[in-house]
This record gives structure tokens, C-alpha cells and sequence, in this order.
């Protein structure tokens, strides 16, 4: 009686697994199939005019200038902000905070604002940051909503980098009479660095590819200069984008294919740096 039922089982697992797997190559055909659709629309507008260009209504004059500035400001206020605030958070929840009901209350917390949303944060930005703080639809204001959208992201990849440590490194390093911090500073951080960089890199590059809280806190669509400070108006890549797709156009929808290119540049090139120093930390 008892193999009909393990056959069953093993059945409908290698079922599963089939289908997982189904979904996952289709799931990577559709997205080679929009990367071919992507380059081979706006490759052929992307050049060091099209990168040094304000936008224009004209899609030959078009270019990407203001926005490329706007989210480079905004990758740095947001590392800026996010980074010592989440990676503290989680030395503190980790290291330091009594295991009880108030641990497992902020905990679930955390994972529950993870799965947020993002509009909901640009609600919040709108409301706290452009309204209540004043700060108008600046590069501040912007940068404090996408630090709030991804402090969960990296508060969670922090601390299970920083929980992967062996206990026995920290053992070893109070054997010898470090301190909590020392030991930390010294042993604990350096070990869990790898991965707490690929969740910041990840989260930051969350951020920049968000369009939904930047269109809620009123980024602008246009914007003919680029931001000199973070008081300034500014816009980023994604609200570009997002201007140039909604027009009738099709010379502005290969912009914006464009545009997403550069993006996409970006978005590796921050990937690859993560991947780069990840590498020359392990070896260390």
C-alpha cells in the first residue's frame, strides 16, 4: 500500500519541478525576446549626442543629459541615506537586540514593508517629504522616498549576511578579551562585507529603476538642466522613459528604448562593480 502512494508523490514533485522549470525558460524567453526588441530599436540613437542632450519636442535633438544627471544624484543621496542607516539596523537587530516578542515584532515589520508597494512610498515621500517637510519635488525629497523604499531590502540582506557569520569567529574573538563592537568591527563586518555589498547593490539598483514614487512626489517629465544641488528640480532616467513611451510618436518610443539601454548600462555596471570588489573581498 505504500508505494502506490510514494510513486504519487514523487509524481507530482517531479511534476512540479517540470513545471517550475517550464516557467523559468519561458520566463527567459520573453525577456531575451524584449532585450532584442529593445536594442534593436534604440541602439542605433545612442551615441554621445544622445548622451549629452537635454530633451527637446524635436527626437533628432533629443537627449538623456538632465535625466542621466538626475540619477546619478539620486544613486548617491540614496547610498548616502540608506546604507549607515540600514546596515546599522541590522548590527543592532542582530548583534545586540534581546530575542523576544518585540524582536519577532520588528522582524516581521521589516519583511512586511519589504513587500510593499513602491506607490505607497511615493504616498508617503509626497505627503512627509514634499508637503509636511517642504522640500518641493527635489533630489531630496526623491532621494529620502527611494532610501524608505529599499531600507527593508537592505536591513534583511544585511542581517543574513551578518547571521551566515560563524558564531565561532565571534567566540574566538571574546576568548582573547575584544568587546562587542571590536569584535563587530573587526571580525564580523569584514566577514558578512560580500554579502551586505550585493544587497545594497541590488536594493540601490532597485531604486534607480523605479518610476512609480518619482512620478507620485511630482518629478518632472522635462527637465532642459541639470541639477546643481539638492534643492534642485530634478528628473532621472525611468521618468524619461516613461515621457517618451506615452507619446504617439514612434521616433520617441525608440528614445525611450534608448534611454532604456542606458539604463540597463548603468544597472550592470553597478552590478559588476558588486561582483568585482565581492571577489577581491572573499579573497582577502
Amino acid at each position: 500500500m505504500s508505494r502506490p502512494t510514494l510513486s504519487k508523490r514523487h509524481f507530482k514533485s517531479r511534476l512540479f519541478a517540470l513545471s517550475c522549470a517550464a516557467f523559468t525558460w519561458m520566463g527567459a524567453l520573453i525577456l531575451a525576446l524584449l532585450l532584442y526588441h529593445i536594442v534593436a530599436q534604440g541602439v542605433k540613437w545612442v551615441d554621445w549626442q544622445f548622451i549629452t542632450s537635454f530633451p527637446s519636442r524635436f527626437p533628432a535633438k533629443a537627449g538623456i543629459k538632465s535625466a542621466l544627471y538626475g540619477t546619478l544624484w539620486l544613486i548617491g543621496f540614496i547610498a548616502l541615506f540608506s546604507i549607515p542607516i540600514g546596515v546599522g539596523a541590522a548590527i543592532y537587530l542582530e548583534e545586540y537586540a534581546k530575542k523576544g516578542p518585540l524582536g519577532r515584532f520588528i522582524e516581521i515589520n521589516i519583511a512586511n514593508l519589504a513587500g510593499v508597494p513602491s506607490i505607497v512610498y511615493g504616498i508617503l515621500g509626497l505627503a512627509v517629504f514634499v508637503r509636511f517637510m517642504e522640500l518641493g519635488r527635489s533630489v531630496l525629497a526623491g532621494s529620502l522616498t527611494m532610501s524608505l523604499l529599499i531600507l527593508p531590502v537592505i536591513i534583511i540582506a544585511s542581517r543574513e549576511a551578518i547571521r551566515a557569520v560563524p558564531d565561532s569567529t565571534r567566540q574566538a574573538a571574546f576568548a582573547l578579551g575584544a568587546t562587542r563592537w571590536q569584535t563587530i568591527k573587526s571580525h564580523t563586518l569584514p566577514a558578512a562585507f560580500p554579502g551586505i555589498l550585493t544587497g545594497i547593490i541590488l536594493a540601490i539598483s532597485r531604486a534607480i529603476g523605479e518610476t512609480a514614487p518619482l512620478v507620485m512626489i511630482g518629478a518632472l517629465t522635462f527637465v532642459a538642466f541639470t541639477p546643481e544641488g539638492p534643492l534642485d528640480d530634478f528628473t532621472a532616467l525611468p521618468i524619461q522613459i516613461f515621457n517618451w513611451a506615452s507619446r504617439p510618436q514612434e521616433e520617441f518610443h525608440q528614445l525611450a528604448a534608448g534611454a532604456i539601454i542606458v539604463l540597463l548600462v548603468v544597472l550592470l555596471t553597478m552590478n559588476a562593480t558588486a561582483v568585482i570588489i565581492r571577489q577581491l573581498a572573499e579573497r582577502k
